[in-house]
């Protein structure tokens, strides 16, 4: 049973809109005034906010912007209820971060469509989507919800690109980000030496270039095909148009941020302090989690040496040599391209030594 908080200072239609909602199986808790609901949305952490704006000591726009300074309730979705129907008040709701409005009186119908129909939202973007072309299709569909926006990415671009191949270069204007269908993907920056040192690697369902143009439309990395891989284009203006205008959007992109800023900088720390030794380690079993197939140990990283040694940020022979130490070791063995991880748990060891 989903749980409705119901902020609301009228009497009358607090107990009213309560009823409509319990009747159609939805757990409903009621706050006779902002302060209230601002204290019960933190202590319960309900699945949607239905929110009066017109209260006194703190309006609904007050209510909204506490909890969206408020890692535990920023993401409930929230519908403002209010007699005013001026475009303004609306706007202004809006880029404040609310998800709809309903203009009272409302009928029945108008507030269960509402409310249902963000909750569904909610809970496709709590899931998240599969990691396909049109998992993708999906998301962004649903993401959109605005009906001005439905014909903005509908022409999906997708791109074969070879190994080895630039998807694009540091310096490149990005007009586009770009969604991984297959293959396997590594960006990297250049030196003033002409040394590289690989910033990310992406696999299927991962997206890249997006830093960048949220950054300005520069890219910041070049990104190059480790594999036979395939990518659809987004355009720049429909991820632009997303993030301000869906607050879903938003915090999704805010979290892919977030864990890309984490892993740059675990990089710097490996790359700072740790021995070539314990840097082989860690992007072994960095590349198996990220592109091996879930619950089989037996599967290694393809992967040629000179790449690895990038990734490592070590000399090619330095890396050969460490391989080597590794296999006499028996924590790998090599086969061609591949190197099968034979003790992943003294690998770990060694990783975090």
């Amino acid at each position: 049973m989903k749980t409705i908080l119901l902020i609301e200072d009228d009497v009358d239609m607090r107990e009213n809109t309560s009823e409509i909602l319990e009747l159609a199986n939805f757990r409903v808790l009621k706050a006779e005034n902002g302060r209230r609901g601002v204290d019960l949305a933190r202590k319960e952490v309900p699945d949607l906010v239905l929110c009066d704006i017109m209260m006194p000591d703190l309006d609904g726009y007050g209510v909204l912007h506490l909890l969206g300074r408020d890692p535990s309730t920023a993401e409930i979705p929230f519908i403002f209820l209010s007699a005013k129907a001026e475009r303004g008040d609306i706007r202004k709701g809006m880029e404040l971060g609310a998800d709809d409005y309903l203009t009272k009186p409302f009928d029945e119908g108008e507030l269960l469509s509402a409310v249902e129909g963000r909750l569904k939202r909610s809970h496709l973007f709590r899931k998240g989507f599969d990691h396909s072309v049109e998992g993708l299709d999906r998301f962004m569909d649903q993401a959109r919800g605005l009906e001005a926006l439905k014909d903005i990415s509908r022409d999906r671009k997708l791109r074969q690109v070879p190994r080895k191949e630039i998807i694009f270069y540091e310096g490149d204007e990005l007009r586009s980000i770009f969604f991984i269908q297959q293959g396997k993907v590594r960006t990297y920056r250049m030196n003033k030496e002409g040394k590289e040192l690989v910033t990310g690697l992406y696999g299927p369902g991962e997206f890249i270039g997006y830093m960048s143009v949220l950054e300005g439309g520069r890219a910041a990395e070049t990104a190059e095909a480790l594999e036979e891989t395939e990518v659809a284009s987004i355009p720049r203006e429909d991820l632009l148009a997303l993030l301000y205008r869906d607050r879903d959007v938003s915090i999704r992109f805010i979290k892919l941020l977030s864990h890309d800023v984490k892993e740059k900088e675990a990089r710097l720390l490996e790359m700072a302090y740790a021995s070539v030794r314990q840097r082989v380690a860690q992007a072994l079993l960095r590349l198996h989690e990220r592109f091996s197939s879930a619950g089989d140990p037996g599967l290694g990283v393809r992967i040629s040496r000179e790449e690895l040694a990038t990734i490592v940020g070590t000399a090619t022979e330095s890396l050969i040599r460490t391989l080597t130490d590794l296999k006499q070791d028996g924590l790998i063995d090599v086969q061609g391209r591949e190197i099968l991880l034979r003790d992943t748990k003294r690998l770990e060891k060694l990783a975090q030594a």
